[in-house]
């Protein structure tokens, strides 16, 4: 049997224990795949005294992540800090840059500095792994590069962030609106005290920037990203959403159109007998469409310990394997710069929420910007009569390009009429 891999770990929280326990636990079992053992040699972390449920008295020590990547008994560096700037940054720049390999869960510095960062490991001969970064124990980045290798993808989509759909799932079994449950899913433990990155969309933006770079060929390009995150979502719009037989789901959709690129994160609705409609909680769902394999949907655990750090291990045990693929399935110098789709040209079917006061013209208003417009409704549905109140009007609207219906709710944003903002949802028929 070859030498042990030996793992730096910078990060003990709740995936860098998970990895201490499957490393501990199953010990004889991965020796057994890897064809080598694979161990523990020094391990980083911002409270060394902390009981972290698991027995840490046999790894060295460091005080500075960055001492990792100067040990000579450390073959990868695993980071687990976070964050798309200082110590996880400099940490795999310095890992790479030594000739060691990483493993990293860090979506964020990828999105943001991946394209440098696989540069920088192909040219030190060395891995850059990261499924972990995308979907949790849901191997889509493996499937991308190795599964589907054989395929020209042409779409890439899915359910990317466990806690909004968490939410999304909660508002519609129990009615309640959006800051009520994200309170709950807070006390929960599935939204941060901070939630921002989740219910804005960053988090899941961040995923499918790599989604994207590793179905195209291209560089990641995080800041062209439309995202438009679950806060304005309410427990109106989600039972309209039932009654018209559709789910909202925050979807991460990429496609290739005509030598372009679509790449938009925002909520959407789904058919509700739909797989995407039938993923619920905190359950993650990818779809990869190719001209091979068609169309595939991969789901499961998108987050937590123990999806995460099972997909950290398969990382490790491809490394130990002696197993390096390009960062992005492609040499990082082959990567083409992004050609981005503007998403005003995007066609497609929307729901329309409108709040305004009952009174007569209001319709006749309306109708004349949808006119002016060239939007044409498939459907309409008013609940009741309160003249001279609030109401809520809502349609379905016929494809129509994006820059129109943006275009028609600035306008009837400033009808006298019209209470507040409309509300406007994409329809996904997948």
């Amino acid at each position: 049997m070859s030498k042990p891999l030996r793992l730096g770990l910078a990060g003990l929280g709740t995936v860098g224990t998970g990895l201490v326990k499957i490393v501990q636990e199953h010990a004889d079992v991965l020796a057994a795949r890897a064809g080598r053992m694979i161990e523990i040699a020094a391990v980083c972390a911002r409270d060394p005294s902390k009981n972290r449920g698991v027995d840490l008295s046999g790894y060295d020590w460091v005080d500075a992540p960055l001492e990792l990547a100067r040990r000579e008994d450390v073959d990868v560096v695993v980071e687990m800090i976070g964050g798309s700037e200082g110590a996880a940054r400099d940490l795999v720049t310095a890992a790479l840059e030594a000739g060691k390999h990483v493993v990293t869960a860090n979506k964020a510095l990828l999105a943001h500095h991946g394209y440098e960062l696989a540069l920088l490991a192909e040219r030190h001969g060395v891995g850059l792994c990261y499924e972990a970064a995308v979907a949790g124990g849901i191997p889509i980045i493996k499937s991308l590069r190795e599964g589907f290798a054989g395929n020209r993808i042409d779409g890439v989509y899915g359910i990317l962030n466990g806690t909004c759909n968490y939410m999304l799932t909660a508002m519609r079994e129990t009615g309640r609106d959006f800051d009520v449950i994200l309170k709950e899913a807070q006390d929960l433990g599935y939204a941060e005290v901070d939630p921002t990155f989740d219910i804005d969309g960053i988090d899941a933006a961040h995923k499918l920037c790599l989604l994207s770079a590793l179905a195209f060929g291209t560089q990641p390009d995080f800041d062209s990203l439309e995202i438009t995150g679950i806060r304005g979502i309410t427990a109106t719009d989600i039972k309209f959403a039932g009654e018209f037989g559709y789910r909202i789901k925050l979807l991460g959709i990429a496609r290739r159109i005509d030598g372009q690129v679509m790449q938009v994160m925002e909520p959407c609705m789904v058919p509700e007998d739909s797989a995407l409609g039938g993923v619920e909680d905190a359950y993650n769902a990818v779809y990869v469409d190719g001209d091979s394999v068609e169309t595939a949907l991969l789901t499961g655990k998108g987050a937590g310990a123990g999806p995460t750090a099972s997909a950290v291990m398969s990382d490790i045990m491809d490394l130990a394997r002696g197993t390096v693929l390009p960062v992005f399935g492609i040499p990082a110098d082959k990567l083409a710069p992004p050609c981005w789709m503007s998403l005003n040209d995007v066609v497609g079917g929307y729901y329309l929420r409108l709040d305004v006061l009952d009174q007569p013209g209001v319709l006749a208003d309306v109708s004349a910007i949808l006119r002016d417009e060239r939007i044409s409704i498939e459907s309409m549905v008013q609940h009741g009569r309160n003249p001279g109140q609030p109401v809520s009007i809502v349609m379905i609207l016929h494809d129509t390009a994006h820059a129109a219906i943006v275009g028609a709710c600035q306008k009837m944003e400033s009808l006298p009429a019209v209470l507040a903002k409309p509300c406007f949802i994409p329809i996904e028929e997948l």
